[in-house]
């Protein structure tokens, strides 16, 4: 499956940004889908994820309250609500797919998404 990240760009602390990652080639209700994020030199962290039907969602402890994960499976997109942004939201943000039923685990993604940065500045 084939995975397209938009809807990044520079916001200001407090705004909100609404991710979109489209997805292509493979039948998209077969994969749970998830939101992560990188830094410069840190670790790819988990972010948020939701299940093959939507009906199932998980977010990262930093995240709860502020973001939403979504999906419409007859777009073939899932995305990211993001309101109340934080200079530690900054990162590129990936989307990924997974055949796992919902996972926070980076490794159980096989398919990834070429990234969007967010940028949390005044």
């Amino acid at each position: 499956v084939q995975l397209v990240e938009s809807g990044g760009g520079l916001v200001q602390p407090g705004g909100s940004l609404r991710l979109s990652c489209a997805a292509s080639g493979r039948t998209f209700v077969g994969y749970s889908m998830g939101w992560f994020r990188q830094t410069p030199g840190k670790e790819r962290e988990f972010v948020a994820a939701i299940s093959k039907t939507g009906g199932t969602t998980t977010y990262a402890d930093s995240v709860k309250g502020r973001f939403t994960i979504s999906r419409d499976n007859a777009e073939n997109t899932v995305y990211l609500q993001m309101i109340s942004l934080k200079p530690e939201d900054a990162a590129v943000y990936y989307c990924g797919a997974s055949g796992r039923f919902i996972t926070a685990s980076s490794g159980r993604y096989p398919y990834w998404g070429q990234g969007t940065q967010v940028t949390v500045s005044s």
